[in-house]
């Protein structure tokens, strides 16, 4: 690719951002983030050595919205960052996901990153997650994921 056409490359997606952050960001739910018909009822399977595994690492996701600029609620699962700042979590629907009990089935978790970090506050309280979502997975050693999240913003649930 020449370097005029990387230049208007990222010219085009820079203000395609701007134009995301722009506007306001669509409220999405847990439920809305599983395609129809897809069961998560499956029961959580164990381990060779006792552990409990995730339900379904390799769920299906909802394709519509890649590249959607929304705002999520949920709770932290922290994996990266400082006492002050987090850069990387994981947003889950319920407290205690991926740590008391097995991971969900992955439509059902984001993986979060904000570039600077974000001060959380308490990872016992929900929160509203805003920014811009990928059906991009990723996988760590918690858990298999269905979405990414390019955050911009936090706030109290």
């Amino acid at each position: 690719m020449s370097p005029l056409h990387k230049f208007i490359s990222s010219a085009v997606l820079l203000l395609m951002s701007a134009t995301l952050q722009a506007s306001e960001p669509e409220e999405v739910y847990w439920e809305d983030l599983v395609p129809e018909g897809f069961n998560e009822l499956t029961a959580p399977s164990v381990s060779h050595d006792n552990q409990m595994t995730q339900l379904q690492p390799n769920a299906p996701v909802v394709e519509n919205y890649d590249g959607k600029y929304v705002k999520i609620p949920g709770f932290v699962v922290p994996l990266e960052g400082t006492a002050e700042l987090t850069t990387e979590f994981l947003l889950v629907p319920y407290f205690g996901a991926c740590i008391h009990v097995p991971p969900p089935p992955s439509n059902q978790i984001v993986y979060v990153k904000f570039e600077q970090g974000v001060p959380i506050e308490n990872l016992y309280d929900a929160i509203w997650v805003t920014g811009v979502l990928s059906t991009e997975g990723w996988s760590g050693d918690i858990a298999s994921v269905g979405y990414r999240l390019s955050g911009e913003s936090v706030a109290p649930f």
